[in-house]
């Protein structure tokens, strides 16, 4: 490093933090044993954007955080982009798996978005999950999954704001 004194007072990077603690919560074992998860990529990233998208839509209550929530999903997009690299994919075939990973990202934000606006009906939430989760699989464990998001996004608005752009998280005991 050519100014680690320069380096010394800077902030920590809190978008990293946030994303990390996201993607912490999502690579739980408790989601393959209990809730019956294809321990797979899409499985895998399924949880990441549901757990993604529960942040963002709490970050989105103040619009005057709309630029962290991006930066949040620009992370994200880093990530995906960097695991395609890692596990061989071309650098051709990047940009078409990054347009698919980011349809797919966006389909389910939107599925999710409109599976919680008729709560307390979680039918929607349950048919969401079952479609995409658990990809038209037997799902027996959807209602579960259902109740936990729930849980998650309950508890994420009783946090403060200042406390997730800080890049802290608490999650809801599983």
């Amino acid at each position: 490093m050519i100014f680690p004194r320069l380096r010394r007072n800077r902030r920590p990077d809190t978008i990293s933090a946030l994303y990390g603690m996201i993607v912490a919560q999502a690579r739980l074992p408790a989601f393959y044993r209990d809730y019956a998860v294809a321990d797979t990529v899409n499985g895998r990233f399924d949880l990441l954007v549901l757990h993604l998208a529960l942040v963002v839509e709490r970050l989105s209550a103040d619009p005057t955080l709309h630029e962290q929530s991006q930066a949040l999903f620009d992370r994200f997009c880093r990530d995906m982009d960097h695991n395609l690299r890692e596990i061989g994919i071309s650098d051709l075939k990047v940009p078409q798996e990054m347009r698919r990973m980011g349809e797919a990202f966006y389909g389910r934000v939107s599925s999710l978005e409109d599976a919680l606006s008729v709560l307390p009906d979680t039918a929607d939430l349950q048919a969401m999950l079952e479609r995409t989760v658990y990809e038209g699989a037997d799902a027996a464990k959807a209602p579960g999954l259902a109740a936990y998001v729930l849980k998650q996004r309950e508890a994420l608005r009783g946090q403060p704001l200042e406390r997730l752009c800080a890049g802290d998280v608490e999650w809801a005991p599983l």
